[in-house]
């Protein structure tokens, strides 16, 4: 009974952070190709395992001055926390046959991709990958990607040693862990842009990005 109990107290709690992003995060809220209804079975039976799981969506809001929290508000109102993102159930599901600590998503392994970026861009973050894993050895093949799975014991201890802001966060977080020994897994996932709205990346970024490369490779 106490196995069970245990088994059926998972909780995940999805965290999204957001800064002027009203339409694109109702997009991701209401779009059958990103979120799906939550099912125990589509989750758990092809593993053969049977569980209760709960999950809450956490929208992390940077004070955007375009509507954004009260987007959210009306969302929450509407939908509740029925919804659950198309890949989770991979996340988990991998978590749970290696034991990792981390599993995180990767655009650069079969199955995986970047849609709606140009040659540029995607030059770039492919660029900034490399350089990275050359430089640092993470073990991963995408730093700089954000979609992941933590414990939460493994995210706080990683978190609370972190002191990069923007894009290198995503890299350090990585790189920490590495370090600290934790077991990192990874699952490919297709990046879709944006919709509405444009990139925050730009040159100050990358150079903040290079910045962050030369603290982690002299730090860690």
């Amino acid at each position: 009974m106490g196995n069970e109990q245990k088994e059926n107290s998972n909780k995940y709690s999805i965290i999204i952070p957001t800064y002027n992003e009203r339409l694109n995060i109702v997009l991701l809220m209401i779009s059958r190709e990103h979120i799906q209804l939550y099912s125990c079975e589509w989750v758990w039976e092809p593993l053969g395992v049977r569980r209760n799981v709960n999950f809450e969506i956490i929208v992390v809001d940077d004070g955007s001055p375009d509507g954004t929290q009260n987007f959210v508000k009306q969302l929450q109102s509407v939908y509740g926390k029925d919804h659950i993102r198309k890949y989770l159930p991979n996340f988990i599901r991998k978590q749970m046959e290696t034991g990792a600590d981390i599993v995180t998503g990767t655009r650069y392994v079969k199955g995986g991709g970047v849609h709606g970026w140009n040659l540029m861009r995607k030059l770039t973050s492919r660029g900034a990958n490399v350089l990275a894993q050359t430089l640092l050895w993470p073990g991963v093949l995408d730093l700089t990607g954000s979609f992941r799975l933590y414990r939460k014991s493994v995210l706080q201890d990683v978190i609370s040693s972190c002191v990069s802001k923007g894009y290198v966060f995503q890299m350090e977080m990585i790189v920490r862990a590495t370090r600290k020994g934790y077991n990192i897994a990874e699952v490919p996932i297709t990046f879709v842009d944006r919709v509405y709205g444009s990139s925050k990346l730009g040159g100050s970024e990358i150079v903040e990005y290079l910045k962050g490369l030369v603290y982690l490779l002299l730090t860690t």
